[in-house]
């Protein structure tokens, strides 16, 4: 499990035109973009127009982009056919004349009739508390929890999605209602330390009714994470899991209760496997302690059966529990404001999950590398890789190996080439317990642009935002934009054969 959070602080956030030229007797100044009309239909066209300012005999003409459906050299945007959620798309002209000016406008595609019963919106934006931080390259959804077998019921947004984790955690602060406590074999309270790469989570297991799109996992097992002051104190043997350079709670203390502190109001993993411990916790209490059993004398390490574990809740749909699909459109270098995509239940259990043409990449689910792919980069094969939709960038290898210079000052843990943007390619394989490739080897180009940069406008949504991470390649949430990715659960049966595996 990984994830990494950005969180910047609001201040003055100015993105400075940079200087153009198309010879020394004019220049371009500007681009605008409108597009009539500006909210449409799935399948239907807008007309955009771009308005290009300058001195001297400038030229007006324009490229076109979109970040989904196709616009054509006139700027007649097609919307793509078959969605099910409102989407936002990106319209941008770029001068031809100084390909430094842009100008975009947003075109709202929105579906025929509901949603199928499989299908959750997510959003990347700025996040659940704009006016105090901003969040980059989170995907976040909304979430219903209910006590088991009741009404009693709320409703939380901003929950982000993960397919790097397993199971829902709920910032204590955020609810509004009291879940009961899962016990253990004990009889006593039930508390779990999750680590991820930048800190621990530290919480009680409660039982809830879990409910996105028609979906409902049943009585699941979710981790209430940064605890009030009532709650048991954290044992040393978890806190001494945190990383290297790594923060308590995600960057809270014990006694924080601050949605600031973790970028979001929750995490839900609907990653690679059942549940987040696994047989590991069925056997074993230590190294690493994972749960553990909490009287009123303090908590000890113990283990977990897995009907007591933490569970991707995918897992408990009744339906369409193999896998998700992450749908997100695709972002232009510079990033956008906000994105709207789609997480889509099962896979090909209806007529929209169906792998299509997408290649799949098997993972082994025991041993060093569960869970893992092969990233192969500059002739070198890196084993410890994977997709995660919870990391907000691409995170891999280091400025000594890739040759790409990392930023200064706060920005120092993400890349800033001097180049950018920089464009590069590696291959991804799918691999057995033993580290064997096992597949065909995929081509991903990508790139990289200066974070600093980046940073410094307002946009949320980033496909070319990356940073350090050392031996291995963590795809985050930057490579999920234009892509249909596909997360197979382990011991699951899909078309594509028994998960776990990606597929895109």
């Amino acid at each position: 499990m990984q994830k990494l959070w950005l969180l910047l602080a609001l201040g003055s956030l100015t993105l400075m035109a940079a200087c153009g030229g198309g010879g020394g007797s004019s220049s371009i100044t500007s681009v605008t973009v409108t597009c009539s009309p500006s909210t449409i239909l799935y399948g239907q066209t807008s007309q955009c127009l771009a308005t290009v300012m300058g001195t001297g005999a400038f030229s007006s003409g324009v490229t076109w982009m979109a970040s989904a459906g196709t616009i054509s050299s006139s700027g007649l945007f097609t919307a793509p056919s078959g969605g099910v959620v409102s989407l936002q798309v990106t319209v941008t002209a770029t001068s031809m004349q100084d390909s430094s000016k842009s100008g975009t406008a947003t075109v709202t595609v929105n579906p025929e009739g509901p949603p199928p019963s499989n299908v959750q919106p997510i959003t990347v934006d700025a996040g659940p508390e704009p006016q105090t931080f901003i969040d980059a390259d989170e995907a976040f959804t909304s979430v219903t929890i209910c006590v088991h077998g009741t009404s009693t019921c709320q409703t939380i947004d901003h929950i982000q999605v993960d397919t790097g984790s397993a199971g829902l955690r709920l910032i204590s602060s955020v609810l509004t209602i009291t879940l009961p406590p899962e016990n253990d074999s004990s009889g006593n309270p039930l508390d779990e330390c999750a680590v991820f790469s930048d800190g621990y989570v530290w919480g009680p297991v409660a039982t809830a009714d879990i409910t996105m799109a028609g979906e409902q996992a049943a009585a699941a097992p979710v981790q209430i994470i940064i605890p009030s002051s009532s709650s048991p104190l954290v044992p040393s043997s978890c806190s001494s899991q945190s990383p290297m350079g790594g923060n308590g709670n995600e960057g809270g203390s014990s006694n924080s209760n601050s949605v600031s502190t973790f970028g979001a109001n929750g995490i839900i993993g609907v990653g690679l496997f059942q549940q987040d411990c696994g047989g590991f916790c069925v056997n074993n209490s230590t190294n690493p302690s994972v749960y553990y059993d909490c009287p009123s004398s303090g908590c000890t390490p113990t283990t977990a059966t897995l009907a007591q574990q933490v569970p991707n809740p995918v897992a408990m749909f009744a339906t369409d529990n193999n896998g998700v699909l992450i749908q997100l459109p695709a972002v232009p270098n510079g990033g956008s404001a906000s994105v709207s995509g789609s997480m889509i239940f099962g896979i090909g259990t209806q007529s929209n999950n169906g792998l299509g043409s997408a290649t799949i990449y098997p993972v082994p689910d025991t041993g060093n590398n569960a869970g893992n792919l092969i990233t192969t980069f500059s002739g070198h094969s890196y084993p410890a890789s994977f997709l995660d939709s919870g990391s907000n960038g691409i995170f891999f290898l280091d400025s000594s190996t890739t040759g790409i210079s990392a930023c200064s000052g706060q920005n120092a843990s993400w890349y800033c080439p001097a180049t950018s943007p920089d464009n590069l390619s590696a291959t991804n394989q799918g691999q057995d317990a033993n580290g064997n490739p096992v597949g065909t080897a995929g081509t991903v180009n990508f790139t990289i642009e200066n974070a600093s940069n980046l940073f410094n406008t307002n946009n949320a949504a980033f496909s070319t935002l990356g940073g350090p991470n050392s031996g291995a390649f963590d795809w985050g949430l930057a490579f999920f934009f234009g892509r249909n990715v596909f997360t197979a659960i382990d011991g699951m049966s899909t078309p594509g054969g028994t998960g776990p595996y990606f597929a895109y």
